[in-house]
C-alpha cells in the first residue's frame, strides 16, 4: 500500500512548527507533477463524463471519509458556479450525511451499500460513477462499480495507490500515486490535495465543454450573495459598457450574466 508507506520524516513530535510545515510543503509540491502525469487519463474520464451528461446523465461521486466528504465538496459547488441544477452532480459518502460531520463506523466495510446508496437515486446507464478511495480498496466503493459495470453502467475512479481493486473495476481509471504521508497513512494530506486537484479539473473541464462558461466567466453562475452579484455586474460592464447601476439592475430582473448579456444584445 503506496499511501501506508513509512512517512520520509521522522521525530516529527521534535520538530519545531517551521519545520514541521517546511516538511509537509515540500511533500505537496510534488502532488502536481503527479497529477500532470495523469492529465490523459483524467481527458478520458472527462469526455465520458461528458458525452453522457450531454444525453442527460448525472455524475456521481462515491467515497468513504474523507474521499466521500471531498466528493460532496465538488458536487455541491457546481449549482451555484455553473448554474446546473440541483442532482445533476451527486455525492454520496458512506454511512450517510451523517459521515459528513461524524465517523460512522465499519461503513467503508459495506460491499453492498454503495449501489443501494446509488438506486436511491435511480441510478442508470446515462449516468457516470466515480468511486473515490485513496487507498483503492474500499468495499462500499468496489461494490458499487462492480454492479454498476455489470448493469452497463459507465464508471471512473481517482485512487491513490497503483493496481488496486477500486481501478480494475473502473471504466476510466485515475490513478494518482502520490506515495508516503507527511504523516504516516494520514491520506487526508497529499492523497487528498491531489484528489481534489482532480475533482476540480473533472468538473470543470466538463461544465466548460457543456458551454457553462464565456471566455474565461462563470456567465451562468448562481447569484447568491452581494459578492456574486457584484461580479455579475462587473462582468456585463465589460462586456456592455454599461455603468454599474444599469448592468445591476438588468442583471437581477434576468437573474444571470448570460441572461442578462443576451437580453442587453437584442436592444
Amino acid at each position: 500500500m503506496n499511501t501506508e508507506s513509512p512517512s520520509n520524516y521522522d521525530g516529527l513530535e521534535l520538530m519545531n512548527t517551521e519545520e514541521i510545515l517546511q516538511g509537509m510543503n515540500d511533500e505537496d509540491a510534488r502532488i502536481a507533477g503527479v497529477v500532470r502525469g495523469q492529465i490523459q487519463s483524467i481527458a478520458a474520464l472527462v469526455n465520458a463524463t461528458l458525452a453522457n451528461m450531454q444525453r442527460g446523465g448525472r455524475l456521481f461521486y462515491l467515497g468513504a471519509g474523507t474521499s466521500g466528504r471531498l466528493g460532496i465538496v465538488d458536487a455541491s459547488e457546481c449549482p451555484p458556479t455553473f448554474g446546473v441544477e440541483h442532482g445533476k452532480v451527486i455525492g454520496i459518502i458512506a454511512g450517510g450525511d451523517a459521515a459528513i460531520r461524524k465517523a460512522v463506523e465499519n461503513a467503508e466495510d459495506d460491499f453492498h451499500q454503495g449501489y443501494k446508496d446509488l438506486q436511491s437515486f435511480n441510478v442508470n446507464e446515462n449516468d457516470v460513477v466515480v468511486g473515490i478511495a485513496a487507498s483503492g480498496r474500499t468495499p462500499y466503493v468496489i461494490g458499487a462499480l462492480q454492479a454498476c459495470r455489470q448493469v452497463g453502467i459507465t464508471t471512473g475512479c481517482i485512487v491513490c495507490n497503483p493496481d488496486s481493486q477500486v481501478a480494475k473495476e473502473a471504466d476510466y481509471p485515475v490513478e494518482l500515486i502520490t506515495g508516503p504521508e507527511f504523516l504516516t497513512g494520514s491520506t487526508r494530506l497529499k492523497a487528498g490535495t491531489a484528489t481534489k486537484l482532480a475533482l476540480n479539473m473533472l468538473t470543470t473541464a466538463v461544465m466548460i465543454r457543456m458551454g457553462r462558461v464565456k471566455g474565461n466567466k462563470m456567465v451562468d453562475m448562481q447569484l447568491s450573495n452581494e459578492k456574486l452579484v457584484d461580479r455579475g455586474t462587473r462582468m456585463i460592464m465589460e462586456e456592455t459598457g454599461l455603468d454599474y447601476d444599469t448592468a445591476q439592475l438588468v442583471l437581477l430582473k434576468e437573474g444571470s450574466v448570460r441572461a442578462a448579456i443576451d437580453k442587453l444584445s437584442q436592444w
